[in-house]
Order: structure tokens, then sequence, then C-alpha cells
């Protein structure tokens, strides 16, 4: 059975049932549906006092076409800590439609390890992109309104750093020219589009504690500078009261389940190529109250995704993970050791070892954060007995345990081993979270931090107008913010086509941006995309409803 079969086949129970689990009583329910729903801020606000559960991070290996399995493993891990008796939640991030209708697909897991509705959750869901993208273009509509009416601000029109977003794969958008057509359609300037996942409003919206702090963070945004180079705020056109009012209903975390009929929290969703790849500080913080056990994931590989969970997400809200799951399958680990995609059903233990060194940095990366490390091998049927035994030999070799997983086919039951392991783990208390950069360290350092010591890079780059750029942060008192790196999520270089664990290169650093609200700035590397473009032939080409009204090609 397809994955799309396979979740129409469950029964899903209705959303209030999942609540009771995890005690959340009917009144603080928003329903969307039957079987979706929205927490009420105010319920979640009433929750502060209660002691935290044990948060968990699953993150991977580099990605690679062969594929990983980090939200279907998180899924797994999550029923799997239910079947053994725990009170647990998955976090999880809702899916952009760019990818869905581009090239990776749906997002809501696989096989017997999904969260359900998939259909609703991989389109359009509970319109929480739809809110965000409405309020980032209110705040672009705002800004051209202003100039328009005078421009009280000083805003220079070639000094705009705000773009439109739409959360679409077009490539065309990434560069346009906008208010063509005479005096009455304002002032024509360059402009251009990102996709909403790289906005700065899914940003704060994910890094908000509640409503107050969010129109706090939507009010430093830099919308641009004066001819001085003065820096203007959001504030300055009167923008973060209507954007907040955009977003009031969209920033209560969404309640659904799991196949097996366990709660999940599927809010925000940043990349984590080009922007910070967590859910929700919300959804985060408020499943840590309600439940012992926590499973969350971070997008893409663990140099991207677990990086910035660390040393954003963490840093940003004081969250302390007490493990880390890093996903591996043995196809993906045989693309790193050179296989290509149509020779990786047959066995090459060769490959696998050569392939196990990206596994190795991963390891020795994560652990280098002082939270305790399991491997799970998300196994297909394919994978040999020696390529696994390979596997768990070098994740020996670095203090680190890998278990076998079959939770694609066989649900929480294949991954009571593994949840059986973590929460042993996290009983021994040995986990010492540290980020890996003091908040004091100067910007160009800070990213050098991570070029050398994540990506196992000699050092970085960058031309001069970038680095006065840099300086001119440094010396306007962001110094102290974290960097969010975009940069291919294929390799450790920013060379897409450099696999396994490549190192002594240098990262080039092309662009930096401002992110003043969300609280970090965005180090632009190599040739890295926020405007992603559609592959020559796109998902959206097998897309369609059928003769019974059922969606086809989505999954």
């Amino acid at each position: 059975m397809s994955d799309i079969e396979i979740a129409r086949a469950a029964t899903a129970k209705p959303i209030g049932e999942i609540a009771t689990k995890i005690g959340i009583p009917d009144e603080a329910l928003m329903p969307y549906g039957r079987t979706k729903a929205k927490i009420d801020p105010q319920y979640i606000a009433s929750l502060q006092d209660q002691p935290d559960g044990k948060l968990i991070l699953v993150t991977a290996i580099t990605p690679t076409p062969a594929g990983e399995g980090k939200t279907t493993t998180s899924v797994g891990l999550h029923d799997g800590l239910c079947r053994i008796g725990k009170k647990s939640i998955v976090c999880l991030r809702e899916p952009s439609l760019g990818p869905c209708f581009g090239m990776k697909g749906g997002a809501a897991g696989g096989g017997h390890a999904q969260v359900i509705p998939m259909e609703d959750i991989n389109l359009h869901f509970t319109g929480d992109f739809h809110a965000i993208g409405a309020a980032h273009n209110l705040l672009s509509a705002l800004i051209d309104n202003h100039i328009y009416w005078g421009n009280a601000a000083g805003l220079d029109a070639r000094r705009i750093s705000w773009r439109r977003v739409v959360d679409m794969n077009d490539r065309a958008l990434r560069a346009i020219t906008n208010s063509l057509g005479g005096p009455g359609n304002g002032f024509p300037r360059e402009d251009g589009f990102d996709i909403t996942v790289a906005s700065e409003v899914m940003a704060i919206f994910c890094l908000a504690r509640n409503l107050e702090d969010l129109q706090q963070r939507l009010s430093k945004i830099i919308i641009g500078y004066t001819r001085d180079f003065q820096p203007i705020t959001a504030d300055a056109v009167n923008a973060p009261g209507a954007m907040a009012v955009l977003l009031k209903d969209a920033i209560a975390p969404n309640l659904v389940q799991t196949l097996e009929n366990n709660p999940a929290f599927i809010h925000g969703g940043p990349f984590a190529n080009i922007a910070h790849g967590c859910n929700s500080v919300i959804a985060t913080t408020t499943a840590l109250k309600l439940a012992d056990y926590v499973v969350t994931e971070a997008g893409f590989g663990a140099d991207l995704g677990a990086e910035k969970f660390f040393d954003i997400k963490c840093r940003s809200a004081g969250l302390s993970p007490a493990a880390v799951v890093l996903v591996a399958t043995i196809r993906a680990l045989k693309m790193h050791g050179g296989v290509e995609k149509d020779d990786l059903g047959n066995e090459n233990v060769e490959a696998v070892k050569a392939g196990c060194s990206n596994l190795a940095r991963h390891i020795s990366n994560l652990k280098s954060y002082g939270v305790p490390v399991v491997v799970a091998i998300n196994r297909f049927s394919a994978d040999s007995d020696a390529e696994v035994a390979q596997v768990r030999e070098t994740s020996a070799e670095l203090g680190a345990t890998a278990i076998d997983c079959t939770h694609w086919a066989d649900g929480g039951a294949g991954t009571e081993d593994l949840a059986q392991h973590v929460v042993a783990m996290i009983d021994k208390g040995d986990s010492e979270f540290k980020t890996l950069y003091p908040d004091d360290m100067s910007l160009w350092e800070k990213m050098r931090t991570i070029a050398t010591r994540i990506y196992g890079a000699d050092d970085i780059s960058a031309d001069k107008k970038v680095r006065d750029q840099i300086e001119q942060f440094q010396n306007s008192g962001f110094g102290n913010l974290p960097i969010c790196v975009a940069k291919t999520q294929y390799s450790f270089t920013t060379d897409p086509n450099q696999k396994g664990a490549p190192s002594g290169h240098v990262v080039p650093i092309r662009e930096v941006r401002l992110s003043a609200g969300a609280g970090f700035l965005v180090f632009v590397c190599g040739e890295i995309m926020t405007m992603p473009g559609l592959p020559r032939v796109p998902a959206a080409d097998k897309i369609h409803i059928d003769d019974a009204g059922l969606i086809q090609g989505l999954f």
C-alpha cells in the first residue's frame, strides 16, 4: 500500500479524544473539523507553572535522493514511546506547498508512521501559512503606501530590504520591478519574492513565546534604510498591530494525531536550508508542559537543522534537550560512499563504510553540544546484515549505539527498542547541553566557528562589501545575535555534489540579511536561493482529483 492508501485506511478518532489523552479539556479546543483543532492560548498560559518533560531532538545525516526518513522516524519514535507506556507528544513543522508541488512531495511521515489527516496537513491545513504570507505582504503593501503618501520616515527606495513572499516555488519572482504604470501606481523600484517559509514573519511566528512577544518582535523588523543608512523598522509604517491581528488565530498550535491515535502538534514551518528549520516555540513549550517526553525534529541534516535548533531555537527559548536521535539509512550512506542511485539495491559494505564518514561527523558534531546521541537505522528490506553491522561499528567507535527501526512497516512496534534506549539514555541524566558559541563572540567568528567546527571547513570568505556589511551590523548593536546559515542541504560544503565528509574547504559568504525581529542574522553561503524554482518535471504534473473525488499524486 502507498502512504496515502495507508492513511486513508486508518481510523481517526475525534480530536477531543486525542486531547483528553494529554489532559486538554474540551473548552480549550478550537476545532477545525473532526480531526484537527487549535489549542486556546489562554489555556496554554495557564500551564506555565507545570513542570517540563524531556525534550528529544530527531535529526539526520546529510540528505540524499535515497531518503533518510526524519519525520517518519519522529512519528515512529513517538508512537514507540506511547507503546511502552510513556506520555509523549511529537512536535513537527507544517509542510510548505512549494515542495509539495515541486519535488519533495508530502511531509507528514510515511508508511505506518504518519500524522493524519495527511492531505489536509500537506495542503492548506488550518490556514497558518496563508496568515503568515498575508501578514508579510501587508507590511510590503504598507511600505509602498507609506512612500506613495509622502515617505515621512525617509525611506530610501534603493535601500528597502523587505521583499514579498508566496508559498510556492516560482523562480520568475526572484527579481521583479514593481509600481509600473504611472504615478497612480506608486514609485517604480526593484523588488523580489522569497518563499513564505523563508519569511522573517515565519521565523518570528516560530520563535515568539506568545502573542505579546510576537507583536514586539514584529515591531523590530527592519524594512529598509534612509539615505544616511539609518535603519527603519515596521513601526514606522504602523504595521505590527495589523500584522498581529492577521496572526492572532494562527499562533495557536495545531493538534492532530498519528495513525496510532497519539497526539501530535504541527505548527510553523521554516526551511532549514534557508531559515532556522524548527517548529514553533509555542508548540514545543506547550507540549513540554503536557507530556513527559516531547519528540521534535529539525529540518535537513544535523549540520543545518540541529545546529540551528541548538544555537537559535534553544538559545532563544531557553530549551535544554535531553537526547538526540540521528537518523540514517543504508541507502543514503551508500550514496555518500559513491554509489549511484540505480545501484543502491546491491550489497556494498565498502560503500557503506566510506559513507559512514558522513555519519561519524554528524555524531561528533552532535556530541560536542553535550547531548547524548543514538543512531536510528531506518531499515529497508534490501539492507543486508553486513551493511547494518558496519553502521553499528562506526557508531560504537564514537560512543553511540545504533538501533534498527522498522516503523515504516510496523509503526510504533518497530521503534520500541529505540524508545526504550532513549528513555534509558535520558534517565542517566548525562545531558549537559551547551551552545556552539557565546553571544558575545563577534559575528565573523560565530560564522567561522560554525564553518570550521560543524562543516569541517578551513575558513570562511567574503568580499569587501559583505565584510563591511557584517562590520556595520556588529557596530550597530546586533553583534550578540546568533547566525542562521542559508546553505545547500546536500553537503557540508556549499557544493551540493560533495558527499561524505569533505574537509579543508572554504565557505563563501555571498550576502548577509538582518532579521532583527526574529533575533538572528542570515548568512547566505554559496548559490542557495531563498526562492526555489520548480524542477524540470514538478510533482504538480501528477497531482489531480480522480473520478471518485480523491486527491491523487500528492504522496
